[in-house]
């Protein structure tokens, strides 16, 4: 890549190979870069609407079509880029345009991990498929769709929050946090685009605070709410990589867990989520987190030791689940409570 005079990225290298695309379905194409820049097949089919997803935008000459519209995510072909969060825009984008009777074509640079993706993630939406029918559906259209498997991971995410983007749900967290922490693994600072998962110190909520809340024993100083929290299970594995989407493997997964629950019952085991190690959300009043790769967390009004980070090696619980990056409290430092006044 280089830049032009106008400071923009553009493409040195142009081998996408000939022209390709199919449609997926009526007046939805996915193509390659080939396509997306074959002016005279874009002017004969008439496409009004352009989504790249690829390192660089379009050269001029697509830019300067009239009446096309045009929408650029810049992303590499790479299992942890963070694409999960374009999937709502993008199928904005394409169902805004067909139903205005346009002519959508999406593509990155060969037409097959990319673009494939957002296509896939538009046909679960827009049907209520899961993955594998939705990929089986697009690949039906064009044989050579694959997208990487960290895309795949997004794409089932997606799938079990409901076709959106639930900020609440815990895997979603988990795959947020995993995606931040390969950054820091690389750059040994926390990149500002994931700023928001640094989340406000519960202790200076005013507004509506939560009621329950975790103390420092030693002074009493709110330093989690419960909403902070990342509950696991013991010997649970970090799940939102490995998620089933088939409602019928979810629901045998269902009646093979009550059928555990009710073993468990008969053998007297516990069947409770962990409460051996609390796995919370990295907080506003933990110093260095942005700066560190891994640290102490000590209370930030008497200094006790309250536990411990660590975005690259994570932290594995007695109970035997290992989340990475984890941000936990050692529960014999901390106090529930369900009283909201503070102590500052």
């Amino acid at each position: 890549m280089a830049e032009d005079s106008s400071n923009d990225l553009c493409r040195e290298d142009f081998d996408a190979g000939p022209s390709s695309y199919d449609e997926i379905e009526p007046n939805l194409y996915l193509g390659n870069l080939t396509a997306a820049t074959d002016i005279k097949w874009l002017k004969e089919t008439k496409i009004t609407h352009i989504l790249t997803v690829d390192s660089c935008p379009l050269p001029r000459k697509v830019q300067i079509l009239p009446n096309v519209n045009l929408k650029f995510i810049q992303i590499t072909d790479m299992p942890r880029e963070d694409f999960l969060i374009h999937f709502e825009d993008s199928y904005q984008f394409i169902n805004y345009a067909l139903q205005d009777g346009g002519k959508v074509l999406v593509h990155c640079y060969f037409g097959v991990s990319r673009s494939a993706t957002l296509v896939i993630a538009y046909i679960m939406k827009k049907h209520e498929m899961n993955y594998d029918d939705a990929f089986e559906f697009v690949k039906a259209k064009r044989r050579f769709v694959g997208p990487n498997p960290g895309f795949i991971a997004q794409l089932k995410l997606y799938e079990t929050m409901g076709w959106t983007i639930n900020t609440q749900d815990v895997q979603f967290k988990l795959y947020r946090l995993q995606i931040a922490a390969d950054k820091v693994r690389k750059a040994k600072i926390l990149p500002s685009s994931f700023a928001d998962l640094i989340k406000p110190d519960p202790s200076l909520a005013t507004v509506r605070p939560e009621p329950t809340v975790y103390r420092c024993k030693k002074c009493r100083r709110i330093v989690a709410s419960a909403s902070n929290l990342l509950p696991h299970s013991p010997q649970e594995k970090q799940v939102w990589r490995y998620v089933s989407v088939r409602k019928q493997e979810m629901r045998s997964k269902q009646m093979k867990a009550l059928e555990e629950v009710e073993k468990a019952k008969k053998e007297d085991k516990s069947t409770e989520i962990c409460t051996k190690t609390y796995f919370i959300e990295p907080l506003a009043w933990m110093p260095d987190i942005m700066h560190n790769v891994e640290g102490k967390l000590n209370c930030p009004k008497c200094e006790t030791k309250l536990g411990s980070y660590s975005w690259v090696s994570g932290c594995q619980c007695p109970c035997g689940t290992k989340i990475a990056p984890a941000f936990y409290l050692i529960p014999s430092k901390v106090d529930w409570s369900n009283a909201v006044q503070n102590v500052v």
